[in-house]
């Protein structure tokens, strides 16, 4: 096997529960009753609904680029093919890295310190000791991918178990309570369309976005899927589809126990709906599986993200330390122990509301409007053929993504914008003093012309 070759190992159904593990994670139980608070109502459904929606919609341009392009480092692949490879693309794939530098150890830390928050339902925790139960997650995370593809493949899989068990729980838990179908019947109770109703959906949305994110997630693992023209569309909607679902029921089958103007200012939602249903045993129980699906999120997260520093590294774009495989068990390691140990220090830092507003709006001008703006400039250039997966109705949902993706971007606060802005500015001023050093564009000499 070549120094920086990957193998491809993972199945459909394996990169459907990565997806899915990293998806789910602890996510849907802190963020349902911020949810409701935000929408105030029985409509707070039609946030989650919004959600999905534009998970859907996004996800027909990473299926086009991740089935034309199946190589580790998703959007890194991509941004450098849709702008060019020796020209903006190679600052945009750049600053998909550096961001990624930043972002990726948050998203890791954020289900990190979700996972310390909710112990405390069991185990009451001081400040101190829960910044170390959310530093101990990540390194038991590093540990647990420090291995071959194909046996975190398995994990994966266990710990997919695990997370439909507890969603289904939740949900079946709901059905034999009697009144499912209650939350449903009154969705649009008091609704009344207007500009405060979209206002409230655009920043509701923001944390239900938050609870999706991670369909994508198999791109960033292009180089190690089987079949990946296949299989890497089919596992992001596969994914979209079930968590939606799931997502949904579980919604309404809380809400039909504890109604929405309680369960908007609960702590441990879950664990208080399962206390009400089956009594403190079971609050327990539910409460560990919880646990289980947040550790299991930060699993799939950290596999995923560790490959996008290998994929620039490996392509001479980025440090080449992170190109390097391990000798025996051939995955970037060193990818790996980076990004966990920044992870490490930002689950000792930062507190869960910040992180979550500051992971969207670092992420959605660099990795998602550019990328579905490079889509619609590279189908332009290219033939049908590159692609063996096509959107329906192209471009129409290459501008609608980009435009909800605008509006879930001011929803997250002008302070969090300028704060994404400013790193993606910073990240631009550190290409251009590498490329002059380096002699790279825009800064490549143009080749002489021959006259004679």
């Amino acid at each position: 096997m070549a120094e920086n070759s990957l193998a491809r190992r993972l199945s459909l159904i394996q990169a459907t529960a990565i997806n899915m593990t990293d998806m789910v994670g602890i996510g849907p139980f802190i963020t349902l009753p911020m949810v409701i608070h935000m929408m105030n109502g029985p409509w707070f459904l039609y946030a989650w609904l919004a959600g999905a929606l534009l998970s859907f919609i996004d996800a027909m341009v990473w299926s086009e680029l991740g089935a034309a392009y199946p190589m580790a480092g998703g959007s890194y692949n991509f941004l450098k093919e849709t702008y060019g490879k020796q020209k903006l693309g190679r600052l945009m794939s750049f600053l998909f890295v550096w961001q990624t530098m930043i972002q990726a150890p948050l998203v890791i830390a954020s289900a990190a310190i979700g996972f310390a928050s909710y112990l405390s339902y069991l185990l009451p925790l001081s400040p101190i000791a829960s910044k170390l139960v959310s530093g101990g997650v990540v390194i038991s995370i590093i540990a647990l991918l420090y291995r071959r593809i194909e046996s975190i493949g398995k994990i994966s899989m266990i710990l997919w178990i695990g997370v439909l068990v507890t969603m289904l729980w939740i949900i079946g838990g709901g059905l034999l309570h009697g009144n499912f179908l209650s939350p449903i019947k009154h969705i649009n109770d008091g609704l009344t369309l207007n500009y405060g109703f979209v206002a409230a959906i655009g920043f509701a949305s923001v944390k239900s976005v938050y609870s999706y994110l991670g369909y994508y997630n198999v791109c960033h693992l292009g180089g190690e899927i089987i079949n990946p023209g296949r299989n890497i569309p089919r596992s992001m909607f596969l994914s979209i589809a079930g968590i939606a679902i799931l997502y949904m029921l579980m919604n309404v089958s809380v809400v039909s126990v504890i109604p929405w103007h309680q369960a908007k200012d609960s702590q441990f939602v879950i664990s208080d709906f399962m206390e009400r249903l089956a009594g403190d045993t079971a609050a327990k129980i539910v409460t560990c599986l919880v646990l289980l699906v947040a550790f299991s999120s930060v699993f799939s997260a950290t596999l995923g993200y560790s490959r996008i520093p290998y994929a620039a590294a490996a392509d001479g774009a980025f440090f080449r330390i992170f190109a390097r495989l391990h000798p025996t068990k051939h995955f970037p390691y060193v990818s790996l122990l980076v990004l966990g140990g920044i992870a490490f220090i930002f689950s000792l830092l930062f507190k869960l509301g910040d992180v979550i507003s500051a992971i969207l709006a670092m992420r959605i001008v660099v990795q998602f409007i550019a990328q579905a703006f490079g889509l619609y400039l590279l189908r332009r250039r290219k033939s049908d053929a590159v692609f063996p997966y096509k959107m329906p109705l192209f471009p129409i949902p290459i501008f609608l993504a980009i435009l909800i993706w605008i509006g879930i971007l001011i929803s997250t606060g002008w302070h969090m914008v300028a704060g994404g802005l400013s790193a993606i500015s910073i990240g631009i001023v550190v290409y251009f003093c590498k490329a002059k050093l380096k002699k790279e564009w825009p800064y490549k000499p143009t080749p002489a012309v021959d006259k004679s």
